[in-house]
């Protein structure tokens, strides 16, 4: 073993993870929830997160656990990007988070690197760090995938469009599914070889837990959440409405915009909230919305992965509004979940959306079944299973160095 090999042997773990983030909140909360789990379960392991999310900086990150901020990108309406405020077209701002992030890898040296659903990044601006890692061949690359992408026959035309089944099969060690094969398989419809299907882990979903400094409100409530609001708006109309035409319906609920809702539409919100004389009360952006998933009676949200997390992790009966566009992703989980006795589904491609049907799935709420009550083995393992994957890759990261 060279000098440089019994340095790096002994040093602390250290975990890279990426999260594109070009619209949302989602990849940076599972990164974050990731993150903690870690290094909780290696005191000595730091974690390093790569986002460009622009709220980055307005969550917490526990001890050990840091973010870089990637220059960030929009996604345009007919599914283009463009920079967020630098004044540099697509091309030179993802040539830019390219050379940033294989920078930051250079100079972080990770032992183990988990990509967050994009194998090639956002526009292929991974690459030249994942041919940097492979080359070098001490870091594990892990390829972490929600538990649902899309319908697998667009996912496998996209996939097929961004080199991502070639990337996979190239670059990673391993396949992270956060979820359960019984209720979903992401990867069905992917012309996956026989090699990556064996290195494909099924980790169970990833329970939240709330802070030791986080304070449940005790008052009754249902708590309203679009997520990061973004695509919230029509849930959220559907909710005032609903208060605004049924003076009795209770209890009070909490609305949590998030941060992407844009201005005019909360501003319209907010007007009507006021008028609905505390019944509904509305914050822009909670950083640490388990408190409010821990205190309420019921839930109406959308149909994103981390907040589907908190639903089962809380065990909180749940009326969930999937979107359908630009992705089937939410209607997927949400329809899947409802027919396992999870949660309760409201869609305009299934149960009608009006205001009648919000009036009355928010008073059965208070006898819907718990998901508690239904099968779930494994439902919740994901942050254990992930922490023994992390100690497995590092032991045999030690081995190797060691020979």
């Amino acid at each position: 073993m060279t000098r440089a090999d019994a340095s790096l042997a002994n040093r602390p773990p250290r975990i890279m993870l990426y999260s594109h983030d070009t619209f949302g909140l989602g990849h940076l909360r599972r990164s974050r929830a990731l993150a903690e789990a870690i290094t909780r379960a290696n005191s000595t392991a730091s974690a390093l997160i790569l986002t460009g999310s622009p709220v980055a900086g307005r969550f917490t990150f526990p001890a050990r656990v840091d973010h870089v901020r990637l220059p960030g990108v929009t996604k345009l309406r007919d599914g283009s990007y463009e920079s967020q405020t630098l004044g540099m077209d697509i091309e030179q701002t993802t040539e830019l988070r390219a050379g940033l992030i294989r920078a930051t890898a250079e100079q972080y040296d990770p032992d183990i690197l988990i990509v967050d659903k994009e194998p090639n990044g956002f526009r292929g601006e991974l690459l030249p760090t994942l041919d940097l890692l492979s080359e070098q061949g001490r870091a594990r690359l892990v390829l972490g995938l929600r538990d649902v992408l899309d319908e697998p026959a667009v996912l496998a035309t996209e996939w097929d469009r961004k080199g991502a089944i070639e990337a996979t099969e190239r670059y990673y060690d391993e396949l992270w599914i956060y979820g359960l094969r019984s209720i979903y398989d992401p990867t069905d419809g992917l012309a996956l070889s026989d090699s990556v299907k064996r290195r494909m882990h099924w980790t169970g979903y990833l329970r939240r837990e709330l802070s030791t400094d986080s304070l449940p409100v005790t008052d009754p409530y249902i708590l309203v959440t679009p997520g990061g609001g973004g695509d919230g708006q029509s849930m959220v109309n559907l909710v005032l409405s609903a208060y605004e035409q049924d003076p009795a319906l209770g209890p009070r609920a909490i609305l949590v915009y998030g941060p992407f809702l844009s201005g005019d539409t909360r501003a319209d919100f907010e007007a009507r909230v006021a008028n609905l004389d505390g019944r509904v009360t509305a914050v822009g952006f909670e950083s640490q919305i388990e408190a409010l998933f821990a205190g309420a009676d019921g839930v109406v949200c959308m149909g994103g992965y981390n907040t589907f997390c908190e639903v089962l992790s809380f065990d909180k009966r749940a009326v969930i509004v999937p979107r359908t566009v630009p992705r089937l992703e939410q209607y997927i989980r949400a329809s899947r979940a409802e027919e396992l006795g999870l949660v309760r589904m409201l869609c305009d491609t299934g149960e009608g959306m009006d205001t009648q049907s919000m009036i009355d799935a928010i008073h059965a709420l208070p006898n819907q079944p718990k998901p508690s009550s239904a099968p779930s083995d494994g439902l919740l393992d994901g942050l254990d299973y992930v922490t023994e994957r992390v100690a497995a890759l590092l032991t045999r990261n030690a081995h190797k160095a060691a020979e």
